[in-house]
């Protein structure tokens, strides 16, 4: 095994190793374009078509990159999509960066992982470096991934590398992206953890850190996420509970941040979306419960946020009452749908529940969204409209996303009643007397 170690290592220092990443969504294409920006020749592989035509004719639709980059990129040969997995056999690493949702039951769905790990399997060759980067419950890797490459005839540690390093992007950041965000590798053996480590430190302008194992570089990943879901159920509790105080929590957050130790904060909205932060701690519940752990605290939190979205619509019929009117029947008005601002990401975003509680309760939903121009939930299409010529017949407006772009003064004088779940208004100077907020 050490010397194709040797050899690998080699051939990544001087570049000459051809990288694969499978799954080119909001976390494989920019790891394609950061290995290929580092100098090495790249396959992208993904199952849908469309995809890999644009990434072939250097269209980009993913934010995060830089239009041109990608475009010198494949102009200059160092990066191509494919449909065809038997280009696996050609390079001698592979990131699998493929989606983990949870099923109806949510309970963990491996399914991407699974049929990615077996495309590979088929062309695994001695040698070649396998990192799963989708973010997954502990044991993953080597209870399910490594099993499937085993398949192959080959053996993990004696024939080929295979590690776990979770993704960490966050869409719309503008300070940290793939290329400076710390990464955690873990491999099954000291010699696939320094492989992987080595892989990412060639094309990696932050810290890699080596951990040991699979499993911990696993629960870490979780750990990230759990900790933003539990922290921002409290901010959301506290927001329920300062709302029946009469007390404004945002001016509470932003007093309590004045301190320099001990507090870090998290704000409310009308829940959680995403990729992440919805979807990890439940793959950590569902693991938990493996080893006869309830996971309470983590529960808890979960029910706190999923009911937000319901929370926002009370306070919205709460609202109109106070206007002397319904919200069966009522025009309402959403400003944003992205599940954060600034990005074109829809992803489990908590105005889709918004929308289903509006919309069960009789009201008639109009949406604004500068990154989102249409969208399709529950079998009907949605379109955005022009905020500023439906704003002023409007019954009601509300503050869904925060986006940046919007002219929130204008918003406040036009509307006539306005509910921020976002405090996005907190800079308006005039009319703040009619801003409702969470």
């Amino acid at each position: 095994m050490s010397q194709m170690k040797d050899k690998l290592v080699e051939k990544l220092k001087n570049k000459t190793a051809k990288l694969g990443v499978v799954g080119l969504g909001y976390v494989g294409l920019p790891l394609a374009v950061e290995k290929a920006k580092a100098g090495y020749r790249v396959i992208g592989f993904d199952v849908q078509d469309k995809k890999v035509d644009m990434v072939n004719k250097g269209e980009n639709y993913i934010g995060d990159i830089i239009d041109s980059d990608l475009k010198k990129l494949i102009k200059d040969g160092f990066l191509k999509a494919t449909t065809d997995f038997s280009f696996v056999k050609e390079v001698d690493t592979v990131s699998i960066a493929v989606p983990t949702p949870l099923d109806i039951y949510k309970q963990p769905d491996l399914s991407y992982v699974v049929a990615s790990t077996r495309s590979v399997a088929k062309f695994l060759h001695k040698g070649m470096l396998v990192v799963l980067e989708s973010t997954t419950y502990p044991g993953t890797t080597e209870e399910v991934c490594r099993p499937i490459l085993e398949e192959s005839g080959l053996k993990c540690g004696e024939d080929f590398f295979l590690a776990f390093s979770p993704e960490r992007v966050d869409p719309g950041n503008k300070e940290y992206k793939t290329k400076n965000t710390p990464k955690v590798v873990g491999g099954c053996t000291k010699e696939c953890t320094e492989v992987a480590a080595i892989l990412y430190r060639s094309i990696l302008e932050g810290d890699v850190l080596e951990v040991s194992s699979p499993a911990v570089a696993e629960m870490e990943k979780l750990l990230e996420n759990t900790f933003r879901n539990v922290n921002i159920a409290l901010a959301n509790e506290m927001a329920i509970l300062c709302k029946r105080m009469g007390i404004d929590v945002w001016e509470v957050i932003d007093a309590a941040k004045t301190k320099p130790y001990g507090f870090m904060p998290f704000y409310p909205g009308p829940g959680i979306g995403g990729h992440c932060i919805p979807l990890d701690p439940f793959y950590l519940e569902w693991k938990a419960k493996e080893y006869d752990y309830h996971t309470k605290l983590i529960e808890t939190s979960g029910m706190i946020n999923d009911s937000m979205p319901e929370f926002v619509v009370d306070n919205s019929l709460k609202l109109l009452n106070k206007e002397k009117k319904t919200l069966n029947g009522a025009k309402v008005l959403l400003m944003g749908v992205a599940y954060k601002n600034d990005i074109d990401d829809i992803r489990e975003s908590p105005v889709l529940k918004v929308i289903e509680h509006l919309e069960e309760n009789g009201a008639i939903i109009y949406y604004n969204d500068p990154f989102i121009p249409s969208f399709k939930h529950l079998g009907r299409e949605y379109k955005s409209v022009n905020w500023e010529d439906e704003i002023k017949d409007a019954d009601l407006v509300i503050i869904t996303t925060g986006h940046s772009v919007y002219d929130y003064q204008k918003i406040v004088d036009e509307a006539s009643l306005l509910y921020d779940t976002r405090n996005a208004t907190k800079n308006v100077k005039n009319n703040r007397e009619k801003i409702n907020k969470l």
